[in-house]
């Protein structure tokens, strides 16, 4: 058996033995479901429509006691196909599950899909992130892809609105090891999970004047992120170019 197909069998394992831990977590766990009533009517548009945030509720309740492992797993998964945006997921996550297990499981989620991104494009190459992406944008941040620093790396996720799912498959093309990058991207994820959990576990318990409070500040970090975000990427860059020097 090649060096190769050895590293990929190990790594499989390895995620299939977590899938399997998180499915036991969610069985044994807290059951939100069970004692979840019709508040979620309440939860009004932080960042996305109330219909969108229903379907979602929906689909996790017809899982029963397994809602949480797929919860985490479609966590996983916006972030490897991007198939809903990660802000509902993240509200969605505080509001059902509360605070301390809602930032678990989307940071456990969000950890878990940053690997499966970051090991495709490691093993499939830059052809299949192309696929993936506009070249205009992967030709943005291919600076990323030589002497990619773990510090710069920890920047660009921690920039609210920063598009990570981008980030995580760019790195990917970089000699980066993969214990470097889960590190500063579960760390660097941290802060706007942490403000997207408290929204929806502040409207779980109504306590509204909280969630008025974190929805101004994250609305506000974007904004600022936005306006800024030339200058962010220029200096960024630069320190990326003065390590890379």
């Amino acid at each position: 058996m090649s060096t190769q197909r050895r590293q990929l069998l190990v790594r499989g394992s390895i995620l299939a033995l977590l899938v399997t831990l998180i499915f036991v977590l969610s069985k044994y766990g807290p059951q939100p479901f069970t004692v979840l009533g019709p508040l979620w009517d309440e939860l009004e548009d932080l960042q996305a429509s109330q219909v969108r945030k229903e379907r979602i509720i929906t689909f996790l309740a017809s899982f029963g006691p397994y809602s949480s492992a797929v919860f985490v797993l479609l966590q996983a998964l916006q972030v490897v196909i991007s198939p809903i945006p990660g802000e509902l997921t993240g509200v969605v996550g505080g509001y059902v599950y509360g605070q301390g297990y809602g930032f678990v499981l989307s940071t456990l989620g969000l950890t878990l899909g940053s690997w499966v991104a970051f090991e495709l494009s490691s093993i499939l190459g830059r052809p299949f992130v192309e696929r993936l992406f506009r070249k205009d944008l992967l030709d943005k941040f291919n600076f990323l892809t030589t002497n990619t620093g773990a510090t710069i790396t920890f920047l660009l996720f921690l920039i609210p609105g920063f598009p990570k799912d981008v980030l995580c498959y760019v790195v990917g093309l970089s000699r980066m090891r993969l214990s470097t990058f889960l590190i500063v991207s579960t760390i660097g994820r941290i802060p706007g999970t942490y403000l997207l959990t408290i929204q929806g576990a502040s409207v779980r318990n109504q306590d509204y004047s909280t969630t008025v409070i974190f929805a101004v500040i994250s609305a506000a970090l974007l904004f600022g992120a936005y306006i800024y975000r030339t200058r962010l990427f220029h200096w960024i860059k630069s320190k990326h170019d003065e390590v890379g020097g």
